[in-house]
């Protein structure tokens, strides 16, 4: 037994059930896990509603397989988890629901300075306005920051020191990435 953050004690181990229902129940608790965060969470944060000797990649396996005929669907991101609709449910939602606030869009230059974020990541405001050939405003920066889109990055060993930027596990949701592997080629240099 393990005590909950609530001072309950806590049956992570579940012994005295059969190995069947044992699993059943682990794979409940993850799934009620995943469903009651918004955001998604951490392989170590599932480990917690387990026993100690459970295959924690096989049920999660395991749920996602038991998901296959739902309109959701256990998606990896980075490394978290999370349930998440099925893209064809996409325009149900929009249809019967308002737009959430981070679902705001993004201006054409808002969404080039962050994939120039993401394929060049870590990356200062000066690397990005040699990029651009013009200097990204402070402003832009952080509108996406504000939308949890980017994060500051480590110091660059340039002079100076300045902050680099990098994105964050929100920009993989938002975009449906698993990780930045996912992310398409960029484009190629327009030749001058």
């Amino acid at each position: 037994m393990t005590m909950a953050r609530d001072g309950q004690a806590f049956d992570r181990e579940l012994a005295a059930l059969p190995d069947a229902q044992r699993r059943r129940e682990w794979m409940r608790r993850i799934e009620a896990v995943l469903f009651a965060s918004a955001e998604p969470v951490e392989r170590a944060q599932l480990a917690r509603v387990v026993g100690q000797g459970a295959d924690l990649d096989m049920l999660l396996a395991d749920l996602r397989a038991g998901l296959a005929d739902r309109p959701w669907e256990l998606r990896r991101i980075g490394q978290a988890w999370a349930l998440r609709t099925r893209p064809a449910y996409g325009p149900a939602i929009r249809a019967a629901l308002a737009p959430a606030p981070r679902e705001t869009p993004l201006s054409e230059r808002e969404l080039a300075v962050l994939a120039a974020i993401a394929w060049h990541q870590p990356i200062t405001r000066a690397d990005l306005g040699a990029l651009f050939g013009a200097a990204v405003s402070h402003d832009l920066l952080a509108r996406l920051r504000a939308g949890g889109l980017i994060a500051r990055g480590p110091r660059s060993p340039a002079p100076g020191a300045p902050r680099s930027w990098v994105t964050t596990q929100a920009f993989l949701d938002r975009f449906g990435l698993e990780t930045l592997q996912d992310l398409p080629e960029p484009p190629a240099p327009a030749r001058g």
